[in-house]
């Protein structure tokens, strides 16, 4: 790699040839602020935030995008660079909604951080005519608010990357505003609901739909008997929201919290992990025995498949039957549970936890209402529970560590690692390997599908049978991989799909990172590898092998793939017009 001497606030540096001034200031441990900059995904220049003197320029330049080169004398810090800064700050607060007090990313938003930090003061330097925006919040599982839009597109950028685009700059000049074609709602396009928006968006632009009302409502209910269940990923991000380091694992703290803010019964969405992987195990081993749809792919990502009934309607056929965990668990909930208990289903009311906003979307689904009701009630995000604990004045951190009730508390390792990309996989061939061959997997990591790249493949023999897999995160993956499957190219036996980038752990449900942390930090790698030092720890990690497992098929679905099985745990899909 070819190195150049510069200087950075006169301080000599040696870096590589042509990275950007921004990332040349890293190394000298000089943070230069950003608000449009996301690292490989929106490097536009457009906020003029990051602008920095550079020796011999006539003008300031944007260090997110200018390159570095051999002899270059940069200052990020002198007057005139902050004088820049703080007039861009002022010109984007005259047309933007200061309800600070009362936005959903107040304590946590880019533009708030950068007025506190260059001083900008509440009065209007630049005021004239407000644009006048209304509301959208058509999509089940979002709000969108232009009045406090900055135009930065992270959110376009992201919306891109994840090869649904359906959103972007329309009109011109004072008038430029982020929307979906001829300005439709986002009920009204092909939004497949995974939030990635959101986690992208420095303010309060964007939003997921709050239903914490909706559960506090249930939980003073008295007619009412609430349950909660968590998804194997919120255990190692939950803590971030309260200031604990990326990748600590809260399992225990969240038990506690969810008790102390009232809820009948604390579970874990990990038991229905095992209960997918059992039945979509099962449903593989059906499809090569006899002759089924392959390759067969993953269901538990709702955003996947919104994303594959409106942009693959014609390939529905290779989506597992199978119910998300979320979805099975409310079904088992509001079934066997409910039976087991002497409880009327009509009561029941299901919380699930969720990293992703298409959760909600999710239960709003046709052909998820097992017991004549919904499956789950309601889902909230990662960000939500984290405001219901703050709102209930429960101080995080100093609770002690609980465990989940019990039979529905339990879960294996093969279930945590449902969070991470890969790890539907690998949860998958521990039990399938099993049941083709007949013997005992002694070694249980199944490394060739853990990672957080978007793209993985691999290859075992078992039980005389080649059969290949293949695992992609990111919806910019699944249609690589689904042009092969819709060409006859794609030669795997098992594919499973996660809608967003690294799986689970960076749902679009997830606490919000600054955009420092998303561009130079392993956010996904830190949040998962926490998920697989869990899984390591655990003393079962085979779903089939789950005591509860075993207990709900004995009691209720009698064996994987049964009549009922199907009528409570599997669905269909349909195909969706694409909108753009």
């Amino acid at each position: 790699m070819e190195m150049v001497n510069i200087k950075i606030n006169n301080t000599p540096l040696s870096v590589p040839n042509g990275i950007s001034i921004l990332e040349a200031a890293r190394y000298a441990g000089i943070e230069i602020p950003t608000l449009c900059f996301l690292k490989d995904i929106n490097e536009i220049g457009a906020c003029r935030i990051c602008m920095v003197e550079v020796k011999g320029a006539r003008s300031l330049v944007t260090a997110c995008v200018y390159p570095v080169n051999e002899g270059m004398e940069i200052f990020t810090n002198t007057e005139k660079v902050r004088t820049s800064r703080k007039h861009t700050l002022e010109l984007i607060l005259s047309t933007h909604r200061r309800n600070c007090l009362s936005c959903v990313r107040s304590g946590n938003c880019e533009l708030q951080q950068l007025c506190k930090e260059f001083n900008v003061q509440d009065e209007e330097h630049y005021s004239g005519r407000m644009p006048d925006f209304e509301f959208d919040d058509s999509a089940a599982h979002m709000i969108r608010d232009n009045s406090k839009c900055i135009l930065c597109r992270r959110c376009v950028a992201a919306c891109q990357e994840q090869n649904v685009a359906v959103i972007g700059a329309n009109a011109r000049g004072f008038d430029t505003h982020i929307s979906s074609a001829f300005d439709k709602d986002l009920a009204d396009v092909s939004c497949v609901s995974c939030g990635q928006c959101i986690v992208h968006c420095p303010t309060g632009a964007l939003s997921e739909k709050d239903d914490t009302g909706k559960v506090l409502a249930a939980i003073n209910d008295p007619s009412k008997f609430v349950v909660v269940h968590t998804a194997p990923s919120i255990r190692v991000t939950l803590g971030e929201a309260f200031g604990f380091h990326i990748g600590t694992n809260v399992q225990g703290k969240m038990v506690a919290a969810l008790r102390r803010l009232g809820f009948d019964k604390v579970f874990d969405t990990d038991f229905a992990a095992d209960l997918t992987i059992v039945e979509e195990a099962n449903e593989l081993i059906e499809r090569v025995q006899n002759g089924g749809v392959l390759p067969m792919i993953t269901s538990c990502s709702p955003g996947w498949i919104k994303y594959c009934e409106h942009y693959y309607p014609d390939q529905l056929a290779h989506l597992s039957t199978c119910k998300s965990p979320q979805q099975m668990f409310g079904a088992t909930i509001k079934t066997w549970y409910a039976k087991t208990m002497g409880l009327d289903p009509a009561n029941i009311v299901v919380v699930g936890i969720m990293p992703c906003t298409a959760k909600k979307f999710e239960t709003k689904r046709n052909d998820q209402a097992a017991a004549g009701y919904p499956d789950v009630d309601i889902a909230l995000t990662t960000r939500e529970l984290a405001r219901m604990i703050n709102s209930a004045g429960i101080y995080f951190p100093n609770l002690p560590d609980e465990e989940f009730d019990n039979p529905l508390g339990e879960g294996t390792g093969a279930a945590v690692i449902f969070g991470a990309t890969g790890g539907v996989m690998e949860a998958a061939l521990r039990t399938a390997v099993e049941k083709l061959t007949g013997e005992e997997l002694q070694n249980l990591d199944f490394k060739e599908v853990r990672g957080t790249e978007g793209y993985k493949e691999a290859e075992y023999t078992v039980g005389g049978l080649t059969v290949k897999v293949a695992a992609v995160s990111g919806l910019k993956n699944a249609h690589t991989i689904m042009e092969k499957v819709k060409n006859g190219t794609a030669d795997y036996t098992f594919i499973e799909v996660m809608c967003c980038p690294g799986g689970c752990v960076n749902g679009g449900g997830q606490p919000v990172q600054h955009a420092v942390v998303r561009n130079f930090v392993d956010l996904k790698g830190r949040r998962a590898a926490a998920l697989y030092e869990a899984d390591k720890d655990l003393p079962v990690r085979k779903s089939h092998e789950s005591e509860a497992i075993k207990r709900v098929y004995a009691e209720y679905f009698e064996k994987p793939g049964s009549h009922v099985a199907h009528e409570v745990l599997h669905t269909s899909y349909v195909p969706r017009p694409k909108y753009k």
